[in-house]
């Protein structure tokens, strides 16, 4: 079993985190309507100190915000790191993440990267990098905004065993890291994963690099600056011991929720 229980509640939690945080969602100490469905998470939560309450609100503590800090930058270094490996043809031994740029639309990118020779690794590479598989499918689910909050009975789909299955679904079909081959077979992936990586975010920061050269050329407000340019240079480096293909970053080792 990939997905536990603990999974549910850290995942549901996230979606409440995220929706009080980030976009400044308001919830009831006595709810009404589908929000009443949520009260035994906020309980659970405020009993873990994760929650607190604000005059008739639940309102995050700075522990529920620490944690929330934290899968944000679990979730960003997912989309830069292992969200490469979803699309990897194992016959070519091809990345589609190597022609990411070569297309103009999303549309364009969304059909190549569709072709059935690209088989989904991010699963093996989990299980290698000893990362919860459950939380590497969950991730994807928030990039593909699979949660949407703003659809009427969203709080029952969330309670529900309906999108937990399938996440345990997915990483029961999912390639494992002994069906790739020898061991030095998913190292060798994992290797050629990170140099792409690197390559893509030096090919990013000198885009960003150009686009604000010429805003700065033209007088004008850009949104991307010389201080944006040089942090991304930092994220870059930042990245670099992941060319060790057994390197995890110390991020990813805690759980992220005390249930």
């Amino acid at each position: 079993m990939y997905i536990s229980d603990a999974n549910k509640k850290t995942f549901k939690a996230i979606i409440l985190l995220d929706e009080m945080i980030t976009y400044n969602r308001q919830f009831k100490t006595v709810a009404y309507d589908d929000d009443k469905l949520l009260e035994p998470l906020f309980v659970e939560m405020m009993a873990k100190g994760y929650l607190t309450t604000s005059g008739m609100y639940y309102t995050p503590t700075a522990n529920g915000k620490s944690t929330f800090d934290i899968f944000i930058k679990r979730f960003n270094e997912y989309l830069k790191l292992y969200d490469i490996f979803s699309f990897v043809d194992l016959t070519a031994g091809e990345f589609a993440f190597a022609r990411f740029f070569d297309f103009t639309t999303d549309t364009e990118w969304d059909n190549y990267k569709s072709d059935p020779r690209f088989e989904d690794l991010r699963i093996a590479v989990a299980l290698f990098k000893k990362m919860d598989p459950a939380e590497i499918v969950f991730l994807s689910f928030i990039n593909e905004k699979r949660f949407d909050t703003s659809l009427t009975g969203w709080q029952m789909d969330l309670l529900s065993d309906a999108v937990w299955n399938e996440i345990e679904a997915i990483c029961t079909a999912a390639l494992k890291p002994e069906q790739l081959g020898t061991p030095d077979v998913i190292e060798d992936i994992v290797r050629q994963g990170t140099d792409l990586m690197m390559n893509l975010l030096k090919e990013e920061v000198n885009q960003r690099k150009e686009e604000a050269t010429q805003n700065l050329q033209n007088n004008t407000q850009g949104e991307y600056t010389e201080e944006t340019v040089v942090e991304e240079y930092e994220t870059v480096e930042y990245y670099q011991p992941y060319y060790d293909p057994f390197y995890i970053s110390p991020i990813w080792l805690v759980p992220l929720f005390l249930w």
